[in-house]
């Protein structure tokens, strides 16, 4: 089969990254993927292997192009603005079309988040009933689907997002967080991009709580995004710089995961929660709000507010 897929992670064109890497596997399953990266510039075709192609288009140029009509399945990874592409693409050249969903969309607190969440919420509701089929990451989307009543063409196939789960349990220890933080008795563990669904501040907070009674407890956050400076800026107005620090990101996330206490997830939605598995494949405890696949792998879940989280931290720690 001849699979066209619309993407936005530019890291496909890094020789070494994971995206790529994992992108050479998926071509593996099909005849030929070709990959159109929909960001600021075109870019021409680069051609990766025999079976993997990839290359870029403007925004606005992407609406307009025409794929070759020997693609038998046009696939977006979302249903929203790349789902409305996928579906003008597919209809170009009367091909099938795919749908995936990577977020849990129909979580209340999505279209809460902005405008453009409520665009794309009614967008995704208009373009699911027209693909000819829909894959998930994880059972809780598929179970919401259906219990918002949007009609697809067929189930939808759950496909969890990829991890090689032994890599990581075998990776090295590089980074012992507690030779780094040695002040600290119990390390709690963040990592995820800063963003405001991703409710940082509720774990800030409740660190403001655990600190009165557990003083030798640290929060360590790993990650950058738009609200670093106003997360900084509330650690600050607590006066919790002695307790609470800042990482940059990495994608080698494996000594973290396993030299820290707890790991912590305090999203108010996720699609799947690829930071989760990977740590309690470390073994590492991992509390979590009640998203992505938090409930189906067995993490300890918590209420999404201060009270409840204080609790299961104080308790587990």
């Amino acid at each position: 089969m001849k699979v066209l897929m619309i993407s936005t992670d530019s890291k496909i064109f890094e020789p070494l990254s994971e995206v790529r890497l994992r992108m050479i596997s998926q071509a593996e399953s099909f005849g030929k993927l070709t990959i159109a990266i929909i960001g600021k510039k075109s870019f021409l075709p680069q051609v990766i292997n025999d079976k993997l192609t990839v290359f870029s288009l403007g925004r606005l140029e992407s609406f307009f192009w025409c794929p070759m009509r020997d693609y038998e399945l046009v696939t977006s990874q979302n249903p929203f603005e790349h789902g409305l592409i996928g579906w003008l693409w597919a209809g170009k050249i009367n091909a099938k079309l795919q749908l995936q969903i990577h977020t849990d969309f129909l979580n209340p607190y999505f279209a809460q988040e902005s405008l453009l969440n409520k665009i794309r919420l009614r967008l995704a509701k208009f373009l699911l009933p027209r693909a000819d089929s829909v894959r998930v990451v994880s059972q809780r989307i598929a179970d919401s689907l259906v219990g918002a009543g949007i009609r697809l063409r067929q189930k939808p196939v759950v496909q969890p997002v990829k991890i090689d789960l032994e890599k990581i349990k075998n990776e090295p220890i590089k980074i012992d967080l507690h030779d780094r933080y040695s002040q600290f008795k119990k390390i709690v563990l963040m990592a995820s991009r800063l963003t405001r669904e991703k409710n940082i501040d509720l774990a800030i907070r409740a660190m403001n709580s655990i600190i009165k009674s557990r003083p030798g407890t640290g929060l360590v956050i790993v990650g950058s995004g738009p609200e670093e400076g106003r997360l900084k800026q509330l650690v600050k107005q607590l006066k919790l710089e002695k307790n609470v620090f800042f990482e940059s990101w990495t994608n080698n996330l494996s000594s973290f995961y396993k030299t820290a206490d707890l790991f912590l997830l305090t999203s108010f939605y996720e699609g799947y929660g690829r930071t989760i598995v990977e740590a309690m494949a470390c073994g590492c405890v991992v509390v979590s709000t009640d998203v992505g696949v938090a409930r189906e792998v067995g993490a300890i879940i918590s209420g999404d507010n201060i009270t409840d989280l204080v609790e299961t931290l104080e308790k587990i720690l």
